[in-house]
């Protein structure tokens, strides 16, 4: 069984306690200015933000069956047995073909390094392996996080909803969206009014498998190279257009909003 994180908005204060505990446990800076950051970043991979007086957890959802590993030439991010996707930095050429293919936004780049990596939440993989909570799920003092086997946290989250059907809009994020992940979020408003992609946009089919029928449906006497340099112009157009949102991100976290 696959482990997994079940966020429950409704439970969440908003300490951003879950922020500096993720710091902490990957080695990065955490300040009272980072904190303020409304977006996540290279340094920054889990991030509360606050609409309304009420909150909501942005993350890697570390999906089952993960886009950003399909479509890694190398295998410098993959899935684990114990459901994290983890990042080898020795492996990585730093093509960002993650940073395209993934629907939710995560792999952020080190644009300002000179040895630059890709950078998202790894689930703490060595903690998981050694029998402990993520440390985010450890640190939070309400339960608003919790960390368990994916198949006994979406019981645990549909009890939830059945008991207190007027405190959550009656689904659970991520339960089936591109195929599932595994983490689930469970709230009194929608996700995607906090920039979480639509299930009716992304669909339930694992983005991986989209590879497979496109190929199935290519006639035999188009040409590879017509393919190939077809695939590069797509992936250099697509290129610009994640850098542009990610300066999109930066202007909006230097400018200072919510």
């Amino acid at each position: 069984m696959s482990k997994a994180l079940l966020y429950d908005a409704t439970m969440c204060i908003g300490c951003k306690q879950c922020e500096q505990a993720c710091a902490a446990q990957n080695n990065l800076p955490y300040s009272d200015a980072v904190a303020a950051e409304p977006v996540q970043s290279e340094h920054k991979f889990t991030v509360v933000l606050t609409k309304d007086d009420k909150f909501m957890r942005r993350l890697c959802m570390h999906c089952e069956k993960p886009a950003c590993a399909s479509a890694c030439p190398v295998g410098a991010l993959h899935k684990t047995k114990e459901g994290p996707v983890v990042y080898d930095v020795w492996k990585c050429i730093g093509c960002r073909y993650c940073m395209v293919a993934c629907a939710f936004g995560q792999p952020k780049y080190e644009w300002q390094s000179l040895n630059p990596r890709v950078r998202k939440c790894i689930m703490c993989p060595d903690r998981i392996a050694a029998g402990k909570q993520t440390a985010c799920a450890e640190i939070c003092p309400t339960g608003a996080t919790k960390f368990g086997e994916r198949e006994d946290l979406i019981k645990e989250a549909q009890e939830r909803i059945r008991q207190n059907p007027s405190n959550y809009v009656p689904r659970i994020y991520g339960l089936n969206e591109l195929g599932g992940t595994d983490v689930l979020i469970i709230s009194g408003v929608n996700p995607e009014e906090y920039g979480y992609p639509s299930s009716a946009k992304i669909g339930t089919t694992p983005m991986p498998e989209y590879t497979g029928r496109v190929m199935e449906r290519v006639p035999d006497f188009i040409p590879v190279w017509s393919l190939v340099l077809g695939g590069i112009y797509w992936i250099s157009h697509r290129r610009e257009e994640v850098a542009e949102a990610e300066a999109e991100e930066r202007r909006e976290k230097n400018g200072g909003a919510r």
